[in-house]
């Protein structure tokens, strides 16, 4: 597992493009038949993908959980949330089997000892993005489709940013210890995330970004609001930003992604805005 130490803003202005990636950006998510996972001292979030090809999958596969994370399974004291960005597939949590279609998410709750995951056809396999925050009491485990999601239109052709916000896991969809997780899908012609741009004092976010068609990327802003830096992000790659960072982007073309945020509270609207003209 890939563990990544708290960045200190007071430093971050210092760091080369090669040291931001390597601090903030996940790659290589999608290998067969493995689990990957990165394990953020930020809120102490975990990132996970998944890609079951012709096999079941545990998810605690190639890991030591003992060592990681002091607990007898991945779940003894954590949640977590996914979403299946691929191929159909399935997710069996203690025993209760997920059919999981492109875009469906799930929810499994703190003390879940089995999850295993399984696609429905290995020449177009499932792709789990998973994230996983500390639990203090157990939920309920939930299945939740677009259907499900409260939908957020945003935004305008004119400012580059149409787009719908569909909140899954969230407060007013199903109850959860402190993880949040949603999808946002720009419409053709808009390339600007997160407008107006903001950070979280109280959260951190995770986002990670899918659908950005070949040849595409997006520029991922991050940083303090008057000290900006940009990663370069590709196809089903995943960003960490810290509560003191900003979260932005803008794509060379239209794209989704999928935002996770955990920490003190789950009020949507709590962040601190920042005006565009007063960024640096």
């Amino acid at each position: 597992m890939d563990i990544r130490y708290s960045v200190n803003q007071r430093d971050f202005p210092v760091y080369t493009t090669e040291e931001i990636r390597e601090e903030f950006l996940i790659q290589n998510l999608y290998q067969p038949n493995a689990v990957i996972a990165v394990y953020s001292h930020v809120d102490r979030m975990v990132t996970l993908g998944c890609m079951p090809v012709g096999e079941v999958v545990s998810i605690d596969k190639g890991m030591d959980v003992w060592a990681s994370f002091g607990t007898k399974f991945f779940l003894e004291r954590r949640e977590l949330g996914m979403f299946n960005i691929g191929g159909a597939g399935a997710v069996v949590a203690d025993g209760v089997r997920y059919e999981m279609g492109y875009k469906d998410c799930l929810y499994i709750t703190r003390g879940t000892k089995d999850v295993t995951f399984e696609s429905s056809d290995k020449n177009n396999p499932a792709k789990f993005y998973i994230v996983s925050a500390p639990a203090h009491k157990a939920c309920v485990t939930k299945h939740i489709t677009a259907g499900d999601a409260k939908q957020n239109p945003l935004g305008a052709v004119e400012t580059a940013n149409k787009r719908v916000i569909a909140q899954y896991i969230h407060p007013e969809v199903l109850e959860t210890c402190q993880l949040m997780m949603g999808m946002t899908t720009l419409e053709p012609g808009s390339v600007w995330n997160t407008m107006p741009p903001h950070t979280h004092e109280r959260r951190m976010e995770i986002y990670t970004y899918f659908n950005i068609p070949e040849g595409n990327v997006v520029f991922h802003m991050m940083g303090e609001p008057t000290e900006t830096r940009h990663i370069v992000v590709k196809n089903e790659e995943a960003v960490i930003s810290p509560s003191w960072s900003i979260h932005a982007g803008c794509g060379t073309s239209s794209y989704t992604f999928i935002w996770a945020m955990g920490g003190e509270n789950q009020e949507f609207t709590d962040m601190d805005v920042v005006k565009p003209t007063e960024m640096a």
